[in-house]
């Protein structure tokens, strides 16, 4: 079993572009914990997801929100990481292991 580190996500963004944000939070793997409007034309949303999702977020967040929209994250704790995502770092970590072996 290998497990992934999750984070807590707390994202506020205008309310126009919601639906472009929780697309994207879902193809990231999040889990949607709640949406609150903050009561300026924004809304909050509360999520958890994989750390390996959220790498590049700012970046993606920025041009989904016209960069408006900003986020926060924190650890939150260790879940099992989905067989498919399991194998592929196996995979990985195999190649380079035969690569570092064979420089040894």
């Amino acid at each position: 079993m290998l497990l992934e580190p999750i984070l807590d996500v707390e994202v506020t963004v205008p309310e126009a572009t919601m639906g472009d944000v929780m697309s994207d939070l879902n193809g990231k793997r999040a889990r949607i914990l709640g949406i609150e409007p903050t009561g300026t034309g924004f809304q909050r949303i509360r999520a958890q997801a994989p750390q390996a999702e959220m790498q590049r977020y700012a970046i993606d967040l920025r041009s989904l929100t016209q960069g408006r929209g900003v986020f926060t994250t924190a650890f939150s704790h260790y879940e099992e990481a989905p067989s498919h995502i399991a194998q592929q770092i196996i995979e990985a970590n195999e190649k380079v292991g035969v690569h570092e072996s064979q420089h040894a």
